[in-house]
């Protein structure tokens, strides 16, 4: 896992985004946070504070709003009432510099990940480099070791829809950490691959969080939350009756 460690140790300038400070005590913060949609509230009064370099996990029963809790964290939903706060600004005062500030900072792994159906899977994790004008300066290098690490290698020049439901997992999470983002927010994705597969990106994200990455993953596998929380410190966040809880500690 050289480029992790080349990070971990000194930054090089095409993985660089933002660099944390002080100043960013919460970078993700809800306040009396509800959502409802369609006339239904899928969730009511959430307040909840993730730091920098900490680690979450959410759970909930299908169709508790995992993925819409998700999608208020980087600003993809705006709340019917409360207010959601990204490295300290309201998601409602945010202009389109703000906008393309929190994409940069904050890498998504969505559960139905899409990708250029055109371009080789390889062009696809390394887009995020393309489109910011730094693939040049890393001569592929990380992007092959990030290939190799998430086991996609030998499928590097395959085009998405040749890819399985595994395989579109893995490279989606590969594109969303490709430029060492502060924050990672992971929707389900180990939901489609093997246990020993499931370990190998386990560890890829463990390792960003000890960089300070922030990390909040929406899962349903508590083996996978006990795994990490042998690793390091996981905090667990249950949804259940539109409200979110701190999980015990028998997870």
């Amino acid at each position: 896992m050289q480029w992790l460690r080349r990070g971990a140790l000194k930054p090089k300038r095409c993985w660089g985004t933002t660099v944390q400070t002080k100043r960013d005590m919460r970078v993700i913060e809800f306040e009396n946070v509800a959502y409802s949609y369609g006339g239904g509230e899928l969730l009511s009064d959430i307040s909840v504070k993730l730091a920098p370099g900490s680690f979450h996990f959410l759970t909930g029963p299908s169709g508790s709003g995992k993925t819409t809790l998700m999608k208020l964290c980087y600003g993809a939903l705006l709340p019917t009432a409360g207010h959601v706060s990204l490295f300290g600004k309201d998601v409602r005062a945010m202009d389109r510099d703000d906008i393309a500030m929190i994409r940069r900072r904050v890498g998504v792994v969505h559960q139905d990940c899409q990708f250029l159906n055109h371009l080789p899977v390889a062009e696809n994790i390394g887009l995020p480099l393309t489109v910011s004008g730094r693939h040049a300066e890393t001569g592929g290098d990380d992007l092959q070791e990030l290939l190799s690490w998430v086991g996609l290698s030998s499928r590097a020049d395959a085009l998405p829809p040749e890819l399985s439901g595994g395989e579109r997992q893995r490279a989606a999470l590969a594109r969303a950490v490709i430029m060492s983002p502060d924050v990672v927010l992971a929707d389900e994705p180990t939901g489609n691959v093997d246990w020993e597969m499931s370990q190998r990106l386990l560890r890829l994200l463990v390792e960003l969080n000890r960089m300070g990455k922030t990390v909040l993953i929406a899962t349903h596998d508590l083996g996978l939350i006990r795994a990490t929380k042998a690793q390091v410190q996981a905090r667990v966040l249950r949804i259940a009756n539109r409200r979110i809880q701190l999980a015990g500690a028998d997870l």
